[in-house]
């Protein structure tokens, strides 16, 4: 009985930890300052073609997005002030 306490306090504390970690992974994550509006950068990838749009995230400063066009799944490297794709390449995954 001992043992499983000591396991569900193990995982409960790993979970918080995960948790926090997770949170503060996040607050150090922001957009910088000027980014526009994650909907109208969406909006006008959805302009040039890719769509659907699968996955958005926010990676040194940079939108990093995975979506289709034409049939065709591309990694795409945004530019969040300015909308620009900074750099595209194919998914073959």
């Amino acid at each position: 009985m001992k043992n499983v306490k000591n396991s569900l306090l193990a995982v409960t504390l790993s979970g918080i930890a995960a948790m926090t970690a997770t949170q503060a992974s996040a607050k150090d994550e922001m957009p910088p300052p000027g980014a526009m509006a994650l909907s109208t950068l969406l909006t006008k990838l959805e302009q040039q073609g890719y769509t659907p749009v699968v996955d958005v995230s926010l990676d040194r400063g940079r939108w990093e997005v995975e979506a289709y066009k034409e049939g065709k799944k591309y990694d795409l490297e945004v530019d969040p002030n300015s909308g620009e794709i900074l750099q595209m390449k194919e998914d073959r995954d």
